[in-house]
């Protein structure tokens, strides 16, 4: 195979009700993800997550324990394993550095009703309701490629 893995480290912050999410347009529309990225060879993966979401939003977090993993095996350039640390929110202020090429800010996005929100990976969506809720979740979501059906349950 050609293709390499991606490790990914993705912050899930919550606040008053909300979930920190880094908006984006492209010739579909407006849509949201969490912000992080792909981890640098020798960064622990918790450091990333928090390097990550200082550079896309300016927001300070402290990575806490792995709360979701899931995956995008096909229909993007790598195989990507996307790891979410539950996030402590420290404050804002710092500067964005590097936001993703076609992002347009960052949201804090009402919980409630996150299920039918364009959060992407789609099947994010019912287990961030349910985690925030106290309900217990799946740590390991599976796959989720571009073009599958989205999740709004």
């Amino acid at each position: 195979m050609d293709r390499s893995i991606r490790t990914s480290a993705k912050a899930l912050v919550f606040r008053d009700g909300c979930m920190l999410a880094v908006r984006l347009r492209d010739q579909d529309g407006e849509f949201y993800i969490m912000p992080g990225g792909g981890q640098m060879p020798g960064e622990l993966l918790p450091r990333a997550a928090e390097r990550e979401v200082a550079e896309e939003t300016g927001v300070r977090v402290r990575a806490k324990e792995t709360v979701f993993v899931i995956e995008g095996a096909e229909g993007e350039p790598h195989h990507r394993v996307d790891i979410v640390f539950l996030c402590e929110y420290l404050g804002e202020g710092g500067d964005v550095s590097h936001p993703d090429s076609n992002q347009t800010g960052y949201v804090w996005l009402p919980i409630e009703g996150l299920n039918r929100t364009p959060l992407y990976p789609s099947k994010l969506r019912r287990p961030i309701m349910d985690l925030f809720a106290g309900k217990p979740a799946p740590v390991y979501l599976g796959n989720e490629n571009a073009g599958d059906p989205e999740v709004t349950d």
